[in-house]
């Protein structure tokens, strides 16, 4: 039944619930018992994974990987690895000049990780793929372009527009190329994961982003394939752009609350996923609390067997318990008995966390405290994390930098204290400077000294 209702819900039809698809990436390695380093490049350790997945949390559609730094890595990006969150780029080659790739330098069979990916969703289509929509994952264009020219990218949407738009052209058909080959592989659905889509305006989408999106989406379905266009952070201000680029779906994390754009998904008819909350939630939380959560997700949404699919908000962490998400599969799958089963349960209290909050009246020197879900896993957020460090690293012992990352229990309670609504952000001396918008260099030098 699962992969019959991803493709009626895709294509808007009406369905006897909404779909469930578990953005299990190195998550899957945990199952296995592997480290997210082997699950990302050990085909016989992704593929013993991903069947977990498959038998476990009962997905109706299924990631094969979810790493966005695979195309950066094929375009000379070096990759810092972890064992237990995904890579992030370590360095941007183009962060000191204007260049763009060679239009030759594009993707094959042989680049990079693609040989092992590849190989490995024609074997879970062999096993699974009759009964699973299977999801090809790509590194949407502009946090790929952000991959190659790092943080100064920011600074070129205003000073040099028209190499941003090339730079961006580029990516696009770099990922439609890659997407060409998933689609051979067997993949049925084309997931294109642009995590600083919600770090920019909207009238910046517009200029940069509009047509080359409605490219990709029209490309994907001539392929053959369905399309989702995937964001994180708060990119609210983007969801109606993002419904004009035409993708089949779009999927959006806890920073978002689909209630709110449901209206706009359903005014250009497409279906819209997410977002049960990485940390608080599946992390953190109790099997109850992720059964609660999705219960009342599913409640909150109009017409919820419609145009709508619940997933994790993102790529789950590697340490998220296996009954959290048996638990929430079960609240998608099994509605009516585990609506009735939590119908009394009360969820976890954070705010049993004692967090003491700076004087910020009485400090020494400016301090930037920068929320993050975690910079070493989030995109958007490593590019948060890097504008404030490359402000460290102007001033020294000038200024104070700290990150609180969201992972971390008494970071939720010290969100929740400081009334934060979305990640990532930057605080100066307690005030709220930059909410998922990352600054350029110049911009936030203005605001840190003003505080000298």
């Amino acid at each position: 039944m699962g992969k019959k209702l991803i493709f009626d819900i895709l294509e808007h039809k009406r369905a006897e619930r909404p779909a469930w698809v578990p953005f299990s990436g190195i998550h899957a390695g945990k199952l296995t018992g592997v480290t997210a380093i082997e699950v990302l490049k050990d085909e016989e350790k992704l593929y013993e994974a991903l069947m977990q997945v498959n038998k476990l949390y009962r997905p109706d559609g299924q990631p094969v990987l979810f790493d966005l730094q695979v195309e950066a890595e094929i375009l000379g990006c070096e990759l810092q690895w972890s064992e237990d969150t995904p890579p992030t780029v370590k360095t941007h080659p183009y962060d000191e000049e204007r260049l763009i790739p060679c239009r030759c330098k594009m993707p094959t069979k042989e680049s990079g990780r693609l040989p092992m990916i590849l190989r490995t969703m024609e074997r879970l289509k062999k096993s699974v793929g009759d009964t699973t929509a299977l999801y090809g994952l790509v590194c949407g264009p502009f946090t790929l372009a952000s991959h190659l020219r790092g943080t100064e990218i920011f600074m070129d949407m205003f000073d040099e527009p028209e190499y941003v738009c090339d730079l961006i052209a580029y990516c696009a058909d770099f990922i439609l190329e890659e997407a060409k080959l998933y689609v051979e592989a067997g993949m049925d659905v084309i997931a294109v994961v642009d995590p600083l889509v919600s770090q920019i305006s909207s009238d910046h989408f517009e200029e940069f982003l509009s047509a080359p999106y409605t490219k990709i989406f029209a490309e994907i379905k001539k392929m053959g394939a369905y399309s989702s266009f995937f964001v994180c952070g708060d990119a609210t201000r983007n969801v109606e752009s993002m419904c004009k680029t035409s993708p089949d779906s779009i999927s959006v994390d806890e920073n978002i609350r689909i209630p709110d754009i449901r209206p706009i998904t359903e005014k250009y008819n497409v279906v819209v996923g997410g977002n049960i909350p990485l940390t608080t939630v599946m992390l953190h939380g109790s099997q109850q609390d992720n059964m609660k959560y999705v219960v009342e997700l599913i409640e909150s949404v109009e017409d919820n067997c419609h145009n709508f699919i619940v997933s994790p908000g993102c790529d789950m962490p590697y340490d998220t318990p296996v009954e959290n998400t048996i638990g929430a599969a079960q609240a998608v799958i099994e509605f009516d008995k585990v609506k009735e089963l939590v119908k009394n349960y009360e969820g976890t209290d954070y705010s049993k966390f004692e967090v003491v909050i700076p004087d910020y009246a009485n400090l020494k020197k400016p301090l930037l405290e920068v929320f993050t879900i975690d910079s070493s896993s989030c995109a958007a957020c490593t590019y948060m994390m890097g504008i404030a460090n490359a402000a460290k690293e102007k001033y020294g012992d000038k200024i104070d930098v700290v990150e609180y990352k969201f992972t971390v229990k008494e970071n939720i309670a010290r969100v929740m204290k400081m009334g934060i609504k979305q990640l990532p952000c930057i605080f100066i001396n307690g005030e709220l400077k930059y909410s998922s918008i990352i600054p350029g260099l110049d911009e936030l030098s203005k605001d840190i000294e003003a505080k000298f």
